[in-house]
């Protein structure tokens, strides 16, 4: 497979036409190398439009959704960032290109292992790789620039945007199969909160994420 050759397809044929335009955004994904993070058995499917499994029942997201979603986020290079649920680490990896800092936490040990192994190859070190369970939020009191979580979540927990700075910025993916929605929340001054949908979407649900909702009849 001519590695150069499938990424610039992945790119003009994927993620162009989903809506990815920032030219920031598709000069990060030109320099990641996609493959370093995908397992073995499947790295032939590297820039495919499909997500690839990556144990314990998570996969790694199609290029062109890690791609919107990053783009929403619009993460800046003095950004200390917060990502949930770290995977592969490619997304990670991206964010660690886009932003100054990035704290990720996986649930899984193995997956944060191998997730370090590939953010050493591809020479990240600007990344804080931490394993716990962040489901209702992470660091309480810490402040971040932008928040994104990488897995769906029937409600969003209020742990997370009490961490945004002002001006922060969180995205996540919000509801139940099959009407989910990706949202951006943007903290203005104070503490003023703004939501925006996004686009409709589905994805994996966050590990023991909690709908706090009860319905009666």
């Amino acid at each position: 497979m001519d590695i150069e050759h499938a990424r610039f397809n992945m790119i003009e044929q994927q993620i162009r036409p989903w809506g990815v335009l920032d030219s920031g955004i598709l000069s990060v994904l030109q320099s990641v190398g996609r493959e370093t993070f995908v397992p073995p058995d499947y790295r032939h499917l590297a820039f495919a439009d499909i997500e690839i499994p990556i144990g314990h029942g998570q996969t790694m997201l199609e290029p062109k959704l890690e791609a919107r979603l990053l783009q929403a986020l619009a993460p800046q290079p003095d950004d200390n960032i917060l990502e949930i649920g770290t995977g592969s680490g490619y997304m990670t990896a991206l964010l660690s290109r886009t932003g100054a800092r990035v704290t990720t936490v996986e649930i899984y040990p193995d997956l944060l292992a191998s997730a370090a192994d590939a953010l050493a190859a591809a020479g990240i070190s600007n990344v804080s790789l931490e394993q716990g369970d962040a489901s209702a939020g992470w660091a309480p009191g810490a402040v971040w620039d932008a928040v994104l979580l990488t897995a769906s979540v029937p409600e969003l927990p209020a742990a997370f945007t009490n961490g945004l700075a002002v001006n922060g910025r969180l995205v996540a993916v919000v509801g139940s199969d099959p009407a989910m929605e990706a949202l951006r929340v943007r903290r203005g001054s104070g503490a003023a909160l703004s939501s925006t949908s996004l686009f409709d979407t589905c994805l994996a649900p966050l590990v023991n994420a909690h709908n706090s909702r009860v319905f009666q009849l």
